[in-house]
């Protein structure tokens, strides 16, 4: 039940450039994008004390890749220092040494990586880019190297669907402190590959095999992601098997004990300053260079619906 309407968690978008090309990209990102150009520093700042004079949520600095600006600590930094929890959202590619000091330094509190295969030709296929799946296990194994706790995300379609498994064990080989699944929702790039979603028929059996997974799980936090009818799932199982079912609570993340939560406790800005529901919910609800924050989250009549 959501005890009070305000924003828990935010993502941000705050760059569309993105150094790889994938199939299921929700904002179609890629290197070079006409018409959604980076906001300035200055403006990033302005969005930043809008939203903490409003809430305290999770803000997770996202894109496209959004070590691909480098005033992205900046913006981690003034956060936090706003009294935000700042996190970020990243494919891993471009982390080093160096870029995990100034996480550490701007007191990011949680990455996000995206594995979407176990294996370099899996995940590489799905990211369009060699060197993709390297590029996640070497960020990982630097994030633990410098003590900067991650989550996994991982996608998945037709074309991947059977690794949903492996992928699992790899995220806690890895050492992440959180794994989350998702089906895609097909938006963006996503549009271009509906032949690939996966059936209700399978969607069904994998959410089975995650809620026997879960019972088991007690060092990795699991959940499915953009799945409200796993709870339905939960409820059956429960009563079919005679058992009570605690699921521990996520980290930095939005799972919640039923239903879509999108515009209810979490939204997404975009890079053009809209704010929408979430990710996959291309519908404005307003825009912060016209509204503050607060004008769009209590007001907005998508938001009040």
């Amino acid at each position: 039940m959501i005890d009070k309407f305000e924003p828990k968690w935010i993502a941000w978008e705050i760059t569309r450039r993105c150094n790889l090309n994938c199939v299921h990209c929700r904002s179609s990102s890629e290197m070079e994008i006409d018409g959604h150009p980076d906001f300035s520093t200055e403006e990033g700042y302005r969005v930043i004390d809008d939203i903490a004079s409003y809430a305290k949520p999770v803000v997770v600095l996202s894109g496209g890749e959004p070590l691909l600006r480098k005033d992205v600590f900046d913006f981690a930094k003034y956060g936090t220092e706003k009294g935000l929890r700042m996190c970020i959202a990243t494919n891993g590619m471009l982390v080093t040494d160096e870029i995990c000091d100034k996480m550490n330094a701007s007191s990011v509190r949680m990455v996000s990586l995206s594995l979407d295969g176990s294996t370099e030709n899996v995940h590489d296929d799905f990211r369009n880019q060699k060197g993709a799946f390297a590029g996640v296990i070497n960020a990982a194994k630097l994030f633990n190297k410098h003590k900067i706790p991650f989550l996994i995300n991982s996608s998945f379609t037709k074309r991947n669907q059977e690794e949903i498994p492996k992928v699992y064990k790899l995220a806690k080989e890895l050492g992440a402190t959180a794994w989350y699944m998702f089906m895609i929702v097909p938006t963006g790039r996503g549009e271009d590959i509906m032949n690939e979603l996966i059936s209700k028929e399978e969607y069904e059996e994998i959410l089975d095999w995650h809620y026997e997974m879960e019972k088991q799980e007690d060092e990795l936090l699991v959940r499915p992601t953009c799945a409200p009818h796993y709870y339905r799932i939960v409820l059956q199982k429960q009563k079919e098997q005679g058992e009570k079912f605690q699921q521990r609570t996520l980290k930095f993340s939005t799972g919640g004990s039923k239903g879509c939560i999108a515009g209810q406790v979490i939204c997404l800005i975009d890079v053009d300053e809209n704010v929408l529901p979430c990710s996959y919910f291309p519908k404005s609800a307003g825009n912060l260079k016209e509204q503050f924050f607060k004008d769009v989250w209590e007001n907005s009549e998508l938001f009040r619906k």
